[in-house]
């Protein structure tokens, strides 16, 4: 093993049965353990595993994994409460291969009584992880026939495995290409391990709180008085050695006292006693904390931490407001919310405990309910990715709602919640959107603040409902959970006062809806039932004189109307319908059937921004107090339906493309800048060659005479060019005035270069000259890597306008073929590239090929910090960089789809 792997701190990862496992490179000094570790094994294993039962493998096994580290090793092992259960090892034999064919053999041990636990497949995953990162292509591997447990580890792994039957044995070849079907199968087995391990937490069968005192305002008395009038069906107890019992349930001195080991722990001791409390909990065998204190520090912090790690257990907080599950057969409340969530089908995941308790109170006074809540607080451990994964999964949940102030995992949470969001609505609080909200959820999770830009292309890609407000959420949440989605964004308006109705009228313009003209058919059927007098336009003014049942012929025959999408009705009271005893409410609510189409009403006296109001057919209609409130939410209704409409895309995978040159071209570049930096034109051409990048000819200079040869040879193109000064760091060259442009004859390329030598005088170490380029649309491609959400694809309006007028759309990378159309058609460039006012479209598919091609190299490099290319030159014969800056930093390589903890 190489000392880079060596310097990799150890992980940890959930076995399929929830339990935590330890994975690590085995080191010299784990010898006498992995010894044991085969003596211990029944000789049948022993003959499965080395063809032989004899003692002596294993000791050569121990020697092997414990050997000084070699090239083309690795050995990993994974242990739980400090015994190891399983070793997987790879070795290339010294052979190096050729870049397109590396293979190595690979082993597999796991501990007596732990199989079909997943010790081997997660062990398998990381070596498969490790190996592609170091070139190899494949794993080989020989296993007797009768290995039924081996054979079919392989061929469940998700990766394309050839067997090959030699006598008694079986030669195995697995591929290890990380397509889509290996990450879903990761997934599967990874979603399936979570949701084991979350079953202490929000299905435990015993309860404990330790910090329950005798002091009302305690919060460990709020948690358990919460459990006991919630009516918790498993056992309880509270953990104080100072008294007997608090509120009537029986307390003892310690949680090694305790007459039965709790599944879940409720932690509320003071931050200085919270490592302590940990620790014991984690050797009593408590397999859930929650962890309601606040203000640890990071040595606590640290302590916490790896007490649970090591005890295997999972952790909710620090400084949370608890966790609950609402099943009848359960009633779990280990929050000190204000009072108990109703039950429901809402799952609600959030890092603040004040919106959490927004959240608990908006949802229980809608009559939505909660199916399961949790406060995840400072979010050491669970996280949104893992109650995403418990509400696909518990058979109750019909809404995710979420507020997450920073990001452990993106891009796992982003292939989570694109599988989730097809099947239930998931939403969330954009928190974060300005510097100032940024720096207070910084400081308010001790978490990196997350990007806007980054952000907001998370939930785009992933079908997230994203919301500005609580109250925003709370309305969108309404509609989703009441109605069908809308079709399409075209909304027809119905009102008894026409002043409410241009209000409506006017909010469902500004939220991005359409309210379209009606046919003269439907025209004429609407005014067959409504009064003399009304206004057959969109919006349609009823007038104050319509009657409840002409008003509900009216909605009814609206939601049939094949040019409508969603209905809204704004409505006042009136003197005429309290006279006439008409309830213009009940028109909307007494449809025998539930409406094709989603109907929203308006009631701008209501009291309550959203209400949800009970429907004859038994289901309900969202009643919003203010028209914006109302078009909000069914705009985002139209976004979820117009994203459940396209197919979900796949990551196409360009020709030509050359990741192991690009690597080592990056691996010698930093090799003489350690410390990274801006390439050089010369390696950053052919970084971009490496993936087929499309760029302007060009040429190196660094002397007057060696520019009038260059220019010689590239007037061929044209006969005009252009000089661009260059030194280590130069970002704005226009702004510099460091371009000339257009330069004809040897006398004007001399006097150019001049200029430049004498203006940047110890700064430019030469000049790039290349062919003046034809007329065309300036477009900008970049990439961005960030720090928590990885990298991140940039494109909009190019040349010197592209920061002033900063309209850019962004993807996190890889890059569906989805997203390669969402970029291109989001900016306000895009008329320009479809062509707009009968003008040629640029070429397309070159574009999107320019746009896959930076996707895949800012996929394989994490070393990458930037990338810009501009201006990218877009004409309908094609697509060109014209210029290109390409930053490299000291990164090491991560699987952002490896399984493992935070």
């Amino acid at each position: 093993m190489t000392d880079d792997l060596l310097e990799r701190p150890p992980v940890h990862a959930l076995l399929a049965d929830g339990t935590i496992a330890r994975i690590r490179p085995a080191l010299p000094g784990d010898h006498d353990r992995l010894r044991g570790f085969y003596e211990e094994m029944a000789p049948e294993n022993l003959r499965l595993r080395f063809f032989s039962a004899s003692r002596r493998s294993g000791t050569r096994a121990a020697d092997r994994a414990c050997a000084p580290a070699h090239p083309g090793y690795r050995a990993l092992l994974a242990e739980t409460d400090g015994r190891v259960i399983g070793l997987a090892e790879y070795d290339t034999g010294g052979e190096e291969g050729t870049a397109e064919e590396r293979s190595a053999e690979i082993s597999i041990a796991v501990a007596d009584g732990l199989h079909h636990r997943g010790v081997g497949t997660l062990l398998v995953e990381h070596l498969v992880s490790s190996a592609r990162s170091e070139g190899i292509t494949a794993f080989t591997a020989d296993a007797l026939g009768e290995n039924h447990e081996v054979l079919r580890l392989f061929a469940d792994l998700g990766l394309r495995t050839i067997r090959r039957f030699e006598g008694p044995e079986v030669r195995c070849t697995i591929h290890l290409d990380q397509d889509d079907a290996y990450l879903a199968a990761v997934e599967a087995r990874g979603r399936a391990a979570d949701v084991a391990s979350l079953l202490p937490l929000l299905r435990p069968s015993t309860v404990a709180v330790v910090g329950a005192g005798r002091t009302p305002g305690s919060v460990g008395r709020a948690v358990l008085n919460h459990l006991r009038t919630g009516g918790f069906t498993g056992r309880l107890f509270a953990v104080n050695p100072s008294v007997e019992s608090v509120l009537g349930v029986p307390s003892h001195p310690s949680v090694a006292a305790l007459p039965k080991t709790p599944d879940l722990v409720v932690v509320a001791v003071p931050a200085a006693s919270v490592p302590a409390v940990a620790e014991e909990c984690g050797r009593a065998g408590v397999r859930a904390l929650v962890v309601v204190t606040a203000g640890l520090d990071r040595t606590q912090a640290k302590a916490l931490l790896t007490a649970c790690r090591t005890h295997g257990m999972r952790l909710v907080g620090p400084n949370c407001l608890g966790v609950s599950n609402t099943d009848p057969e359960l009633n779990l409340d280990a929050t000190f919310a204000a009072g108990h969530p109703r039950p429901g089908t809402a799952g609600i995941a959030v890092q603040s405990g004040g919106i959490g308790i927004a959240l608990l109170d908006g949802l229980s006074r809608l009559g939505i309910g909660v199916s399961s809540f949790a406060s995840l607080g400072d979010k050491f451990d669970v996280s949104g990715n893992d109650m995403l994964q418990w509400w696909e999964s518990d058979g109750r949940t019909d809404l995710a709602l979420l507020h997450l102030e920073s990001f452990g995992n993106p891009r796992a949470f982003s292939r989570t919640a694109r599988r989730v969001t097809r099947r239930i609505p998931v939403l969330t609080v954009d928190a974060g959107r300005t510097d100032a909200g940024r720096k207070a959820a910084a400081s308010h999770t001790a978490a990196a603040a997350t990007r806007t830009m980054t952000r907001q292309a998370l939930f785009t890609q992933a079908g997230i409902t994203a919301t500005r407000s609580v109250g925003e959420l709370l309305e969108t949440a309404a509609l989703l959970h009441s109605q069908p989605l809308p079709e399409g964004p075209r909304v027809a308006v119905v009102t008894n006062a026409g002043g409410a109705g241009v209000l409506t009228a006017d909010a469902c313009a500004e939220a991005g809806l359409v309210l379209p003209p009606f046919t003269p058919a439907v025209i004429d059927d609407l005014l067959a039932v409504l009064p003399d007098g009304a206004s057959v336009g969109n919006p349609v003014d009823a007038t104050a004189a319509v009657s409840e049942e002409q008003l509900t012929e009216c909605v009814d025959r609206l939601t049939r109307c094949s040019g409508v999408d969603a209905v809204v009705v704004a409505l006042v009271p009136t003197a005429v319908a309290a006279a006439t005893g008409d309830d213009l409410v009940r028109a909307l609510t007494s449809a025998p059937g539930r409406r094709a189409r989603p109907v929203v009403a308006v009631r701008l006296e209501q009291d309550r921004s959203v209400r949800l109001m009970a429907a004859a057919d038994g289901g309900t209609i969202p009643s919003y107090a203010e028209p914006q409130a109302a078009a909000r939410a069914l705009a985002h209704a139209a976004k979820r339906a117009a994203w459940l409409a396209q197919p979900a895309g796949t990551v196409p995978v360009p020709a030509g493309i050359e990741s192991e040159r690009a690597r080592e071209v990056v691996e010698e570049y930093l090799a003489f800048h350690p410390e990274g930096g801006w390439l050089d034109p010369r390696t950053c051409a052919e970084l971009l060659a490496c993936y087929d990048v499309p760029q302007m000819p060009w040429a190196w200079a660094e002397t007057e005479d060696d520019a009038v040869l260059a220019a010689d040879r590239l007037r061929g193109f044209d006969g005009r060019v252009v000089m661009k000064a260059h030194w280590p760091g130069l970002l704005h060259k226009s702004q510099q005035r460091a371009v000339h442009l257009d330069l004809r004859g040897d006398a004007q390329i001399r006097a150019a270069f001049r200029d430049l030598e004498t203006r940047f005088a110890g700064l430019m170490t030469g000049v790039v000259l290349q062919p003046l380029a034809d007329r065309g649309t300036e477009l900008f491609a970049g990439v961005v890597q960030d720090e928590v959400f990885g990298p991140l694809v940039l494109f909009g309006l190019g040349g010197t306008a592209t920061e002033v007028l900063s309209n850019h759309a962004a993807r996190l990378a890889p890059l569906t073929d989805r997203d390669v159309h969402e970029l291109i058609t989001s900016p306000r460039c895009a008329p320009l590239l479809l062509g707009a006012n009968g003008n040629t479209p640029v070429d397309l598919e070159r574009l999107e090929q320019l746009l896959l091609r930076l996707s895949r190299m800012a996929a394989d490099l994490p070393q990458l910090a930037e990338a810009d290319f501009n201006p990218v030159l877009a004409t309908p014969g094609g697509v060109t960089v014209l210029d290109a800056r390409v930053r490299l930093l000291p990164r090491r390589p991560q699987d952002p789809y490896l399984r493992r903890l935070r």
